[in-house]
């Protein structure tokens, strides 16, 4: 479910790709940092390549709002699911959605906006994973994996809008 609701804006968020790691900053103090894991590919901005875009980019779409820890999305829609060791066993290779989703957008034409390098229309998300995923390495197919805990922490510190630079 999309959320609406818009809690206050933080100045920004950025990924520090090389450090795997999301960083909330906010009155030009860093408040809460978190580790992530990125694209497995490494950094791109091509439709297809499953690497993670760099740039500036904002949240457009928050989604999950409500749902539980753990939830289940499957094309942005809480499958009813929430995930356990045992329905990934039954879904093996799944690339798993949890919890929340943050949907990017690129805010640079040409670069990370429009075309073949749309980060909206290739559907990167900062989103909840399994806590058997590792993170501090990178490991998704272009998204922004965190810990569903993480997510949680994060998700209602930003709104529709809040920067978001991936480094």
């Amino acid at each position: 479910m999309a959320s609406g609701v818009n809690p206050p804006r933080a100045e920004g968020l950025r990924v520090l790709t090389a450090g795997q790691r999301l960083e909330l900053h906010r009155g030009g103090r860093l408040l809460r940092a978190w580790p992530v894991s990125t694209a497995r590919n490494g950094l791109g901005e091509r439709r297809g390549s499953e690497c993670t875009p760099r740039g500036r980019h904002a949240i457009r779409i928050r989604i999950g709002e409500g749902c539980p820890e753990g939830a289940v999305f499957v094309g942005r829609r809480f499958s009813g699911e929430i995930w356990s060791p045992a329905l990934a066993a039954a879904h093996p290779g799944r690339d798993w959605i949890l919890t929340r989703i943050l949907w990017l957008t690129g805010l640079e034409p040409g670069f990370n906006r429009g075309g073949a390098v749309d980060t909206l229309r290739r559907f990167i998300y900062i989103h909840g994973c399994p806590d058997s995923e590792p993170l501090g390495r990178p490991r998704s197919h272009g998204c922004i994996r965190m810990r569903n805990r993480d997510i949680l922490d994060l998700f209602p510190r930003v709104g529709k809008g809040t920067r978001v630079e991936i480094l």
